[in-house]
């Protein structure tokens, strides 16, 4: 029995390896450190190599495909109707390789390392944006006796008017 599909749950540091064969029968599943991860794929038969879509699934797509693997990134929602059981590293690599084996799953692009680096500084100057924006509301709240309360990183508001503000 030979490998067809792979599925790859990527973390820090301990990944979670899921092979299954063209009938979806498990052929192996692996937990493997970080740094054996591409000389294991490297022995496997040229097959279909599947992973979350993230930000560092690109990478790992791109390092995979150069040794002759098909490789393909599933939107993390498209992946979590095939957990089975409880959620863990190896249902992820198994739900994984499951979804990658279906002929209607949607994929996302391997993004090249160009793609990547543009789509950071966009982020980048729309975080700058915000910040930019959220300050000034700052200063207008502090002169005209509005509270304004921030949330998280990726900032979002809430404006609240107090009725005995020191600022009025």
């Amino acid at each position: 029995m030979e490998v067809s599909t792979i599925g790859l749950d990527l973390a820090k540091n301990v990944f979670q390896v899921h092979g299954a064969d063209a009938a979806g029968s498990v052929i192996f599943r692996k937990r493997l450190r970080r740094d054996k991860v591409l000389a294991f794929v490297a022995v496997q038969p040229i097959c279909l190599v599947a992973m979350e879509a993230c930000g560092g699934a690109h990478h790992w797509a791109r390092q995979i495909a150069q040794m002759g693997h098909s490789v393909r990134l599933i939107p993390p929602a498209y992946v979590k109707p095939f957990v089975k059981r409880q959620k863990n590293d190896a249902a992820d690599a198994e739900a994984i390789c499951e979804a990658a084996q279906r002929p209607t799953m949607r994929f996302v692009s391997v993004k090249s390392e160009e793609a990547q680096a543009s789509a950071v500084a966009y982020v980048e100057d729309d975080l700058i944006t915000s910040i930019s924006k959220n300050f000034l509301l700052l200063r207008k709240a502090s002169t005209t006796g509005i509270g304004v309360t921030f949330f998280g990183p990726i900032t979002t508001f809430v404006i609240s008017v107090f009725s005995s503000s020191p600022f009025r």
